[in-house]
């Protein structure tokens, strides 16, 4: 009796291990499950076949109620499930064609940058890259996901496994081969994913590697680049100390350093042409068929270009001469304050022709540079020049002492602009050098002329260029001043004679009251 007493108890505690065992596993598969359905690629799977299944039960359905023999309350159940299981697959619809291998796991083409031509086009690259590497990740990420969850089905399978050998029920064995069919399709798309991700992976890594080639090769380049416009700008800033160290002429110091700027420019855009223009051949038949529509098109432009160039090399103008420009019968005299590619800049001071015509001064004035070839333009300081003839005219009545009012009008002249007369001649010498002038003369001179109501002293004189007003009203001053002494010597002016007819009986009144 103990014997049998004994092996109940036995077989009472592996039944119960066993249940324990059984309850573990359940316990285990029911949390692996978990994972697997809340697994993305496990939910785009499960629809998918749920969608095939909801198909083919539509099919079965559609056949049974073609058959004649079906009462009409089965059509209309058969109907009312037909409808219901179509708006089902309406939501799966787009798992239809659903292949996740396919169209999940792989990844699109990669994004190609065209290549870098300029050091602008660095930041782009940069964050081309970084968009790579981010979408790389990404790939990295979810095919990680996708093999967890192969991971998660192998242990699934291996504890239903164990489940089939210690309960061989029907319900866990369908539930084993539904998962070893699971797992299969699964593996063979790991197969399929691993050989694109090694594919993608060596795409995304050429990519890069290529950009990261083109960002250094750029950038040599830009630094190239910068120290030869650093050299170039050095070698300008020398150029100007030597020619203010050599170069004391205020206004020749103004031209040179101006030159040296615009050859400095363009040594700048012609580097930066031949560093970034691949193909200079085609650039250069581009740029002569616009040149040509341009020369049209700006040919005031281009004028004033050539002007200036001209002006420059051609030493008529200079910053600070004065020079009169005529345009549209106005009259502008100023001094020049600036020369740029395109246009002169006048400064109007108070001349003779602003105190007779225009009454205007102070105006700053723009002459386009092309009119050194089509408007008459006076420089009255030309190569150094400092003075200019200026002339004063005095209008005598016949009868005033010519003679003596010559006198007087030469030696107050002669006076006043000796020291204008010896610095004249000492330019005229100069320019004889570079000029044909023959015999110059620079001294005062003095005309005689017949006019309608009298005599004309016309004197001529030299004067300061920059300032012929302030010598013509010392003149003027001092002319009067010393005619006014003399009573031999007076001013002549327009006068008309009025003759009015007298009658005789007003006469003869007139007569008799004296």
């Amino acid at each position: 009796m103990k014997k049998i007493f004994y092996l109940l108890i036995l077989i009472h505690s592996l039944i119960y291990a066993q249940n324990i065992t059984i309850d573990s596993i359940n316990h285990q598969i029911k949390e692996l499950d978990s994972l697997i359905n809340k697994n993305v690629w496990n939910i785009h799977y499960e629809n998918f076949n749920k969608y095939q299944e909801i198909n083919n039960e539509l099919i079965i359905l559609d056949s049974l109620l073609k058959k004649d023999n079906l009462k009409s309350e089965q059509k209309e159940e058969i109907k009312k499930k037909i409808l219901s299981l179509k708006e089902q697959l309406n939501l799966l619809k787009d798992y239809k064609d659903f292949n996740f291998a396919k169209i999940l796991l792989v990844p699109q083409n990669i994004e190609i940058l065209p290549k870098l031509t300029n050091p602008l086009a660095i930041i782009n690259a940069f964050s081309h890259i970084k968009k790579l590497k981010n979408e790389k990740e990404e790939y990295i990420f979810k095919f990680n996901n996708f093999k967890n969850l192969i991971n998660t089905i192998k242990e699934k399978n291996t504890d239903l496994k164990e489940l089939v050998k210690i309960n061989n029920s029907k319900e866990n064995i369908n539930e084993l081969e539904k998962s070893n069919k699971k797992l299969e399709e699964f593996e063979q798309a790991l197969q399929f994913v691993s050989v694109s991700f090694l594919v993608y992976e060596k795409k995304i890594d050429e990519e890069i590697f290529r950009v990261q080639s083109e960002i250094k090769e750029q950038s040599l380049k830009a630094l190239n680049l910068v120290i030869a416009i650093v050299i170039v700008i050095i070698i300008s800033f020398l150029l100007k100390m030597i020619v203010k160290k050599y170069i004391k002429d205020n206004e020749r110091y103004y031209t040179a350093t101006k030159i040296i700027n615009v050859v400095n420019v363009n040594i700048i855009l012609f580097i930066l042409l031949f560093v970034y223009i691949e193909n200079i051949s085609y650039l250069i038949t581009i740029l002569g068929f616009a040149s040509a529509g341009l020369a049209i098109a700006m040919k005031d432009m281009f004028m004033s270009m050539l002007g200036w160039c001209v002006i420059i090399f051609g030493g008529s103008f200079r910053v600070g001469d004065r020079i009169k420009v005529k345009y549209n019968n106005e009259i502008y005299v100023g001094d020049i304050i600036d020369i740029s590619l395109l246009k002169i800049t006048l400064y109007e001071d108070i001349t003779l022709v602003t105190y007779t015509d225009n009454r205007r001064a102070g105006r700053i004035i723009f002459i386009p540079n092309n009119y050194v070839f089509t408007e008459l333009i006076s420089n009255y300081t030309h190569h150094g020049m400092k003075t200019v003839f200026d002339g004063i005219d005095i209008t005598l009545s016949f009868d005033s002492n010519l003679e003596k009012a010559q006198k007087i009008v030469e030696e107050i002249v002669t006076r006043y602009s000796k020291p204008y007369t010896n610095l004249a001649k000492k330019t005229l010498i100069k320019l004889q050098n570079e000029y044909s002038i023959k015999n110059p003369q620079a001294g005062p001179k003095f005309f005689t002329f017949f006019e309608n109501y009298g005599m004309r002293i016309s004197a001529w004189y030299m004067t300061n260029s920059y300032a012929a007003l302030t010598l013509r009203s010392t003149l003027c001053k001092e002319i009067i001043k010393e005619f006014n002494k003399h009573q031999d010597i007076k001013f002549a002016y327009p006068t008309q004679n009025i003759y009015f007819p007298i009658k005789e009986d007003i006469l003869k009144h007139s007569k008799e009251n004296f």
